[in-house]
Formats: C-alpha cells, sequence, structure tokens
C-alpha cells in the first residue's frame, strides 16, 4: 500500500480508501448493494490486510444502517486500526430542520454518526452537500466547536463548486475554525470536469482529493456493453442515475479504449482506470467499494500497478475535456506565468515552445 499526506494536515491515508455505501440495502442505496455483517467483517479484513487505513462512510446511507453495521463490525479491536470517515447534511427525517449545515442539525448528527459508529470520536468529518441557506459562520463555529469537544478530528467537504469551496476556506480562516483538509468529489475517466476548477483549487489551498466513484458506478469495469446489457444485478441496469450518461457513443468508445489498453497492460479495465487516478495532480486517495469481495481484491491490486507511459497516454487522449473558457484564453494568452494549480489543467494544451 502506498500513502499520502491528507491536504496540509499531518493526517497521513492510503491511496485507497474503503467506501461502505454498500453496507445495508436500505432504500434507494440497494441499488449500490446489501452487504450485510458478516460480509462487512470479511470486507473489512481484506481492506486491513492489504494496508487500507481510512473507511468512509455516511450518515445517510441506508439510513444510518450502514453506520450501523460498519460499528459492529469495528468491534474487538478493529477499530484502533483505522481512521474513520463519515459525514453530515443529508436529510435524516421529515421535520423542517432535519436536513442542511445549521449547528442544529449538524451536532445533533455527528451525536447520532458517533453513537452508530461506536466511537468516542470521528476521525474525518465531511460536510456531504452545499447548503445555501446557512450562515457559513454558523457552521465552522460548529464545526469548531465539535472539534474542541475531541468529537471531529479533521473537517473536510464533500461535492461542493469551486466558489463554495473557496467561500468556505475563506469564512473559516477568518473565524479561527478548523481548516479544511479534503474535499470528496465524483473524478473518473469518464467525467474528467474536476481538472477545470476543483483539482486547482486543491492544489493551491492544500487540500487533499478523495474521489468517490472512481470506477463511475462500476461502468468503467468493461462489464456494461454498448447494447445496454450489463452484469445481473448491477446498479446501472436498475434505477441507478450516478453519474449521468450525456453521451452514450462517447463513454462507449472510452470503454473500449480502456479495455484494449488493459489487456495490453495485462490488468483489468478496473485496475487500469484506479492507476490513473492515482496519478493524477492533487488527488490523496480513491474510495473504493464493492459488491462482493472478488470485485474489491480486484481493485485492492490497482496499487501495485505500474502502466506505460504510452497506456496513459492514450487514456488522456480519449478521456480529456475541452478546454473551456477562460481556460483556452489561458493557454494562449498566460503560458509564460502559470503555477503549479494552473498547469494541473493547461500544461497539455500551451503553445510548443523551441
Amino acid at each position: 500500500m502506498e500513502y499520502r499526506q491528507l491536504g496540509r494536515s499531518g493526517l497521513i491515508v492510503s491511496v485507497l480508501t474503503m467506501g461502505t455505501m454498500t453496507f445495508g440495502g436500505r432504500g434507494h442505496h440497494a441499488n449500490a448493494g446489501s452487504t450485510g455483517l458478516d460480509e462487512a467483517r470479511r470486507q473489512i479484513d481484506m481492506c486491513l490486510d492489504a494496508g487500507v487505513n481510512l473507511i468512509d462512510t455516511s450518515n445517510t446511507y441506508s439510513s444510518g444502517l450502514s453506520e450501523e453495521i460498519l460499528g459492529e463490525a469495528l468491534a474487538g479491536g478493529r477499530r484502533g486500526r483505522v481512521l474513520l470517515a463519515t459525514k453530515g447534511r443529508g436529510r435524516m427525517g421529515d421535520g423542517v430542520n432535519e436536513r442542511g449545515l445549521s449547528r442544529h442539525y449538524l451536532i445533533e448528527q455527528c451525536e447520532n454518526s458517533l453513537r452508530r459508529l461506536r466511537t468516542d470520536h470521528i476521525d474525518l468529518y465531511q460536510l456531504h452537500f452545499w447548503d445555501g441557506t446557512t450562515p457559513l459562520e454558523e457552521t465552522v463555529r460548529a464545526l469548531d466547536d465539535l472539534q474542541r469537544s475531541g468529537k471531529v478530528r479533521y473537517v473536510g467537504v464533500s461535492n461542493f463548486s469551486g466558489w463554495h469551496l473557496m467561500k468556505l476556506i475563506g469564512v473559516a480562516g477568518r473565524e479561527g475554525a478548523p481548516p479544511i483538509v479534503s474535499h470528496q468529489i465524483h473524478y473518473t475517466l469518464q467525467a474528467r470536469e474536476a481538472e477545470y476548477e476543483l483539482v486547482p483549487i486543491a492544489i493551491d489551498q492544500g487540500v487533499g482529493l478523495l474521489v468517490w466513484s472512481p470506477l463511475a458506478g462500476g461502468l468503467l469495469t468493461g462489464k456494461y456493453r454498448r447494447d445496454g446489457t450489463g452484469p445481473d444485478g448491477a446498479r446501472h441496469m436498475g434505477a441507478w442515475s450516478e453519474p449521468p450518461i450525456r453521451d452514450r457513443d462517447a463513454l462507449f468508445d472510452l470503454i473500449e479504449v480502456l479495455t484494449e489498453v488493459a489487456r495490453a497492460e495485462g490488468c483489468t479495465p478496473a485496475q487500469l482506470a484506479l492507476a490513473y487516478l492515482l496519478r493524477r495532480p492533487g488527488v490523496v486517495s480513491l474510495v473504493i467499494g464493492a459488491r462482493t469481495a472478488a470485485q474489491l481484491a480486484d481493485n485492492l491490486a490497482a496499487v501495485a500497478l505500474n502502466p506505460s507511459a504510452a497506456a496513459f497516454a492514450r487514456l488522456d487522449a480519449a478521456s480529456a475535456p475541452p478546454l473551456i473558457y477562460p481556460y483556452w484564453h489561458q493557454a494562449r494568452t498566460i503560458g509564460d506565468r502559470l503555477g503549479a494549480a494552473d498547469r494541473s489543467l493547461l500544461e497539455p494544451h500551451l503553445p510548443q515552445r523551441a
């Protein structure tokens, strides 16, 4: 296993994180999986044996059941071997105050997560979504109190836009609240929009990127076909809609390239897709989840891959997003005055100089 520093914190995490959205199978999340306690213990042991030291969940996964299963599975000595990450913000009831990032709800949900997880602290507490109605000063002061009380060690966010994150960083700094150490985002070969703003911000502000669903909900495993067929019971064969497929032809053109390159490199398409992301700027860890132990074992093996430069070049060419404004203009006009954050997007597009 390889380990990286999480943003500008002192926390060191494995480059693969165990995701637990498949735990429970309650409500909407049944489309992702329905892992029970025994299988959860088995998969956790596999991850620990492979050197994974971070496990990610959320209060909303299967309406709290994922946290409950995880808490019970970690009992008996496993809790001390891992870092626990969970999230707050999503709706957990029908009341008007049972959602959002208010002080009332955030503290309540953190305490509920601690109870379900059977622990006295959360290592990484993440704001799951943006809340445009609660003043950020209220949110960051609540996070500060949670950290000062010892219930939360580090603070991160998930699914924020660029300006959301920069505003939060600014308010947290002004209020003397905990720094934002991580941003959990969707980022795959199939969806590289994060490279426009979120990756450069992470590099510039020292925020570590955690990537959820790095295989695009299984689309990049190579198991889905252009004719609409796929594995029985797989999430995209049912009601699952993340990530959205906006151009099916482009998606399956990419999958064909990924499958061909993986065959040449002697690995599976899933392993190659994960290895590609692990070499992208700003990425700290990939959150991997699996319905079965076999899928998990395949994903864990991606860390040992060392694909060729030619393989990455082909994947880049097949998946690179077009430069939208103002980036195409920047590539043409300010290429001599770019920082590392700018170059994470613009480097391949700069005019070649003799």
